[in-house]
């Protein structure tokens, strides 16, 4: 009798016959399958056929596992969906019946894998739809790649680099890499502010000799960051930032700039370091320690990445690239299989067309 196992491995199939050895061999990546080869056999025997976890998750897992369009789409669709399917048109997660198409025999035409339909709005959809990935023309184990690549990328990597390690075009690589950053934008309006000790900072990008952009972040001290472009360094844009992102009740850590003075009446306590005379850390009576070292840091990292990787960024898109490092910084704790994971819960309700003309988020 013949004892096989469908068993996925690269992007064919492998039929393993225990008794009858003189059948045709498949070849697998290339490579023809000799079953009397040890070799073969450890590789099968180590071969995992369940999904893995996040935090096991690497590229090159990522590559051998999921590089099926099914196996990726299903990924995708567990961390998006992870107690079933949720229509995006009218949210439905379940109240009245989802159902998942498929292809009728005596139907002339097919039907798209992985596609849904909501018995609510009676309108289809697939995991993509609402999100950075619709419409798109690239498959989604390419995306995954490129998600994966940028989510863990600490001082990123450029659209050219992108192209040439998923096999894209250039073109799609810009728009890929910019429809990825937007899905890493937050609503600083909905999320929970900043609280205790909180360092402000603000710098300049652009090339020399040119007007420059200047940027603030804001960082919680052993937290998170949020980093907002801004119009110019003056006390209304300043104190914007501040009102928006940092709670009233934080005690905020500041250079000696005469900007922070007026806004930071209304805050719990304001504490600074004087720059110019050398003073980069105060160690106050309290035990507390005056500092505005953690927001240079966040900085030194976008600014690596401008020198090693981007080499320019036009003030229309910088938004987008300070929110690509706000992201990673907020999950540094995380694994990089982790981060992906939580960023394709991030994607949704965020939408970035080619032909859409990019709004920066100054505060003017």
């Amino acid at each position: 009798m013949l004892a096989h196992a469908n068993v996925y491995m690269g992007s064919a199939e492998a039929w393993i016959y225990s008794d009858d050895r003189t059948s045709p061999r498949p070849c697998i990546l290339n490579k023809c399958m000799d079953w009397g080869c040890p070799r073969v056999w450890a590789r099968f025997g180590g071969m995992k056929t369940m999904q893995m976890k996040a935090d096991e998750l690497v590229l090159t897992k990522l590559v051998q596992a999921y590089a099926d369009e099914g196996k990726a789409r299903e990924l995708l669709e567990s961390w998006r969906w992870p107690n079933g399917p949720v229509c995006p048109h009218c949210q439905n997660a379940g109240e009245k019946r989802i159902s998942k198409l498929k292809t009728q025999s005596s139907s002339p035409r097919g039907v798209r894998k992985g596609v849904y339909f909501c018995g609510a709005c009676r309108q289809q959809f697939t995991v993509t739809v609402g999100t950075v990935l619709e419409r798109s023309h690239v498959p989604i184990s390419k995306w995954l790649m490129a998600l994966f690549l940028l989510c863990s990328s600490k001082k990123s990597l450029s659209a050219n680099q992108i192209h040439r390690m998923i096999g894209v075009t250039y073109k799609t690589a810009w728009f890929l890499c910019h429809r990825i950053r937007m899905g890493m934008t937050p609503d600083h309006r909905t999320e929970a502010k900043l609280t205790g000790p909180v360092e402000v900072d603000e710098t300049f990008v652009g090339p020399k000799g040119k007007r420059k952009t200047p940027l603030v972040a804001l960082v919680q001290r052993h937290g998170l960051a949020r980093v907002k472009v801004i119009a110019s360094v003056t006390q209304k844009n300043l104190g914007a930032a501040l009102g928006e992102c940092v709670s009233q009740e934080a005690v905020v850590n500041t250079d000696e700039h005469p900007g922070y003075k007026s806004p930071l009446k209304h805050w719990k306590e304001h504490q600074t370091v004087n720059h110019s005379r050398g003073e980069y850390q105060r160690q106050n009576q309290d035990g507390s320690r005056a500092s505005t070292n953690t927001a240079e840091s966040c900085f030194s990292l976008l600014k690596r990445a401008i020198i090693g990787a981007w080499h320019h960024i036009s003030r229309e898109h910088l938004p987008k690239y300070a929110n690509e490092f706000a992201f990673r910084w907020n999950t540094r704790q995380d694994s990089d299989g982790k981060r992906l994971e939580r960023f394709a819960r991030w994607i949704e309700g965020k939408r970035l067309t080619y032909r859409q003309v990019s709004k920066p988020l100054c505060i003017c």
